[in-house]
């Protein structure tokens, strides 16, 4: 009796390989999956991958599947590079391997693996201090986003100058694609600061509530502390609400700013580049 045919297609091929390199467990246990044998029963690997020299079918693929957990880790400790280095080794490839296991990668980059590893944590139990990780996942992660934002021009002088006075309650400010603003619970900025000199002592993660404005100049991404007024203004402003209507709820809120607070802000944020242009309402 002849041998039952390879299975055909490409595509099925190429599902069952990423079938089986992502599966967590044991390259044998990845191989006998439902999932896989669904695509390619496990009696009849060796008639889609042949074996060489050295390894057999099943081993050559074991090659692929053990290298997967180590790149991911990879990808995403160059976005929460902090967050790694406080869990340490041991706890952080445990936390990559739960999170590919319920996140694994479905695009061609891994740019963007790591977008939901925060809102992961908060449901990691066994993780000590998960909402200090969950933090400084956020900010990281605000980071990584930044970094990688579209290039626009800074909000020049001459814009400014040419909005009417009667215009500028109707104006709308176009906020930077760099610009994130993040509202932590706990010291996770202070935490990540004192990472970048070895020398420095970590604080011990606490509550301690803080606002961050996060944007990226001239390559690289800068983070400026914000009162909780200023805060809530600018995360007016980006969401593109008036400034005539921002500035308004701005003054009938607790803490007032007074008109030369308000002046300090919008040079300071015009400065840094947070806004690229304005757009005037009908």
């Amino acid at each position: 009796m002849s041998p039952e045919p390879a299975p055909a297609g490409l595509p099925r091929l190429q599902q069952w390989l990423q079938t089986v390199i992502v599966h967590p467990g044991t390259i044998a246990e990845a191989l006998a999956s439902e999932e896989a044998a669904a695509l390619v029963p496990e009696g009849r690997i060796e008639q889609v991958v042949l074996p060489s020299a050295r390894l057999s079918a099943s081993e050559r693929v074991g090659v692929y599947h053990g290298m997967y957990l180590l790149r991911m880790a990879e990808a995403l400790e160059s976005d929460y590079p902090a967050l790694a280095h406080y869990l340490g080794e041991a706890r952080w490839h445990a936390v990559v391997r739960g999170y590919v296991t319920a996140h694994p990668s479905r695009s061609y980059t891994l740019n963007a693996l790591g977008g939901r590893l925060a809102g992961w944590l908060l449901e990691a139990a066994e993780l000590p201090r998960r909402h200090f990780c969950h933090d400084l996942a956020r900010l990281e992660w605000a980071a990584a986003e930044s970094f990688d934002a579209a290039e626009a021009p800074r909000l020049a002088e001459a814009q400014l100058a040419a909005v009417p006075a009667d215009g500028w309650a109707r104006a709308r400010l176009v906020a930077s694609p760099s610009l994130r603003l993040v509202a932590l619970r706990w010291n996770a900025s202070e935490w990540l600061d004192s990472t970048r000199d070895q020398r420095h002592r970590h604080p011990r993660p606490c509550r301690r509530s803080s606002r961050v404005a996060i944007f990226r100049r001239r390559y690289r991404v800068l983070r400026r502390e914000l009162t909780p007024p200023a805060f809530r203004l600018l995360s007016d402003l980006a969401a593109g609400v008036p400034v005539g209507r921002a500035l308004a709820a701005s003054l009938r809120r607790a803490q007032a700013p007074t008109p030369a607070t308000l002046r300090r802000w919008f040079m300071g944020w015009a400065a840094d580049g947070l806004f690229t242009r304005i757009e005037l309402g009908a």
